[in-house]
C-alpha cells in the first residue's frame, strides 16, 4: 500500500514479482504502491494513477501503452532484468518515458544455468535421477548412456553478453562454438551462420540467449528444429516468445530433436501439459537469474536506476 503520500518522495508503482528485500528497500526510498500483478486495479493502485512518476517492475511485466497512458506523470519505467520486452517501447519513445534494464549483474548467472541445463540435457542428469528414484537401476540395470560434451558443436543464437559467457563455459568443456546475431561480430574468432536455420543445421546443441520481443518471435520454428535434426538439443534461456512452442512439442514428441532444456515458456506459468512426461526435457520455472546474490543485484540497480533519475544524475543503465 502507499505510504501516506510518502514524505515528499517520489511515487513509485512497484510490480512483483520481487525479492521482499528489495520491496522493503524501496518503501524506504520512495512513496510505493505494490501492485501483485500488472493486471490488477485495487483501490490503492486507482487512488494514485495522478502521482505515479515511476515503475519498477520485473522484465517480462506486460507495461503497456494502456497501462502507461493511466499514469499522466510517468518519467521512468525501471526493469528488475536485462530483457525489456514487457515494456512498449514505442510508447515510451514517444512520450519521452525513459526505461532502464539491469545488464551484466546477471550475466554469470544466467549463463550458468544456460551450462547447466546443456549438460543436464546430454548428461541426462535429470533423467538419472528420476531413474533412481523410481528403483529402475535395481530392476532394470544401468541407464542408456548419455553424451559426451567433448567435441560437440554449441550453436548460440544472440552472442551478447550472455550468449558470450555462455561460449567461454562451454570452451572449458571442449565445445566448439558457433553463432547467429543479426550482425557478425568482429572481436570474436567464432564461426558466424547467416541464419538460425543455418546455425541450428551446424549445431549439436542451440542455445538461445536473445532478446524477447516482435524481432525474435519465433524465430526458432519447425524449420529450425528440423535442421538442428533428431541428434540435436534446443536450450532456452531467452524468452519463450523466441520459440514457437507447438511445434516445440511436436518436434519432441515426434524425435525430430534429441531433447530440450526450457527456462523459460510462452505463456509463463503455464507449460504445456505435453512436456510434464518426456523423458528427454529438463524444466525450469525461469530461474535462470534466481539467486540470492543475482537477485539482490537486480534489485539493487533497478532501485538505483529509479534514484537517479529522481535526483537528475546521470543514469546507471538506459536503454530508451
Amino acid at each position: 500500500m502507499s505510504e501516506s503520500n510518502g514524505g515528499g518522495k517520489p511515487s513509485v508503482l512497484l510490480i512483483d514479482p520481487m525479492p521482499p528485500w528489495t520491496v522493503e528497500r524501496a518503501r524506504k526510498e520512495f512513496d510505493l504502491v505494490v501492485l501483485p500483478h500488472e493486471s490488477q486495479r485495487p483501490p490503492e493502485f486507482l487512488a494514485n494513477v495522478e502521482r505515479f512518476r515511476g515503475i519498477a517492475m520485473p522484465g517480462f511485466a506486460k507495461v503497456d501503452a494502456a497501462l502507461m497512458t493511466q499514469l499522466p506523470k510517468l518519467e521512468i519505467a525501471a526493469c528488475f532484468g536485462v530483457g525489456y520486452d514487457g515494456v512498449d517501447g514505442a510508447y515510451a519513445r514517444d512520450n519521452g518515458i525513459i526505461v532502464t534494464n539491469t545488464p551484466d549483474v546477471l550475466t554469470d548467472c544466467v549463463a550458468d544455468l544456460g551450462l547447466a541445463l546443456t549438460l543436464a540435457c546430454l548428461r541426462k542428469v535429470v533423467e538419472g535421477d528420476r531413474y533412481v528414484r523410481a528403483g529402475r537401476w535395481r530392476t532394470e540395470g544401468i541407464l542408456d548412456l548419455a553424451t559426451s560434451p567433448r567435441g560437440k558443436r554449441l550453436g548460440i543464437l544472440g552472442l551478447g553478453r550472455i550468449g558470450l559467457a555462455v561460449a567461454k563455459r562451454a570452451e572449458v568443456f571442449g565445445m566448439a562454438i558457433a553463432y547467429h546475431n543479426r550482425d557478425r561480430r568482429d572481436d570474436v574468432a567464432y564461426d558466424y551462420h547467416p541464419s538460425v536455420t543455418a546455425l541450428a543445421a551446424a549445431s549439436d546443441v542451440l542455445i538461445l540467449t536473445c532478446p524477447g520481443g516482435e524481432a525474435t518471435q519465433n524465430a526458432v520454428d519447425a524449420g529450425v528444429l528440423a535442421a538442428l535434426g533428431e541428434h540435436g538439443y534446443l536450450v532456452n534461456i531467452a524468452r519463450g516468445s523466441v520459440v514457437d512452442e507447438a511445434a516445440l512439442v511436436d518436434a519432441l514428441t515426434a524425435g525430430v530433436i534429441a531433447g530440450a532444456g526450457l527456462d523459460v515458456f510462452a505463456a509463463e506459468p503455464e507449460v504445456p501439459e505435453a512436456l510434464f512426461g518426456l523423458e528427454n526435457v529438463v524444466l525450469q520455472p525461469h530461474q535462470a537469474s534466481a539467486t540470492v546474490e543475482t537477485r539482490t543485484a537486480m534489485g539493487d540497480l533497478t532501485l538505483d536506476n529509479l534514484r537517479a533519475h529522481f535526483a537528475g544524475q546521470p543514469l546507471p543503465n538506459q536503454v530508451i
